[in-house]
């Protein structure tokens, strides 16, 4: 497959940003699979917020890249208590189904078992896209019966289309 991963730094923030973005929201969204375009409008995140999660030492957001080019990224957080938190999982809708996101889940989980000791993965999806939850489902991990609220006004996550999304809690060990 020829990837590498690496942690991304302030300097990668443009490209991160340009990728999250058409990897989520818009008709660059619509060539893969994954988009949450039909629920969503405006952003997906913003310069600010990615910097903010780089800067904050319990957090990293994995680069994916293939001759030098970004692919791909990953957010892992540290929820303590043994818990990761894997998002932002993203990417290049050109490139999806061909593993880079099954790469990406498998660095995201070394990473947190690895670096923070977790002996859990934890992620949201939006229960009504559940095309993603199915995938995930076959990947390992279970529904955890949690539900989270969506940030449903804030409009640093997008523009819903519906007022009805919400989050499902899914986990596994890794």
């Amino acid at each position: 497959m020829g990837v590498s991963f690496r942690a991304a730094t302030p300097s990668d923030i443009p490209a991160l940003h340009a990728l999250v973005e058409s990897g989520y929201r818009g008709d660059s969204a619509k060539q893969g699979w994954t988009h949450e375009a039909d629920l969503l409008g405006g952003q997906r995140t913003d310069q600010a917020a990615l910097a903010e999660m780089i800067a904050d030492p319990a957090q990293t957001i994995l680069l994916a890249e293939r001759d030098g080019a970004l692919i791909g990224c990953v957010l892992i957080a540290d929820k303590g208590g043994g818990v990761g938190y894997m998002g932002l999982l993203t990417v290049s809708p050109s490139l999806q189904a061909g593993g880079v996101g099954r790469a990406l889940i498998g660095a995201a989980e070394a990473h947190a078992r690895d670096a923070l000791g977790a002996h859990t993965m934890e992620l949201t999806v939006i229960k009504q896209r559940r095309e993603l939850v199915e995938w995930y489902l076959r990947r390992g991990y279970a529904l955890t019966g949690r539900e989270e609220p969506f940030p449903l006004d804030d409009p640093r996550f997008g523009l819903p289309k519906t007022r009805d999304l919400v989050f499902v809690v899914l986990a596994r060990a890794i």
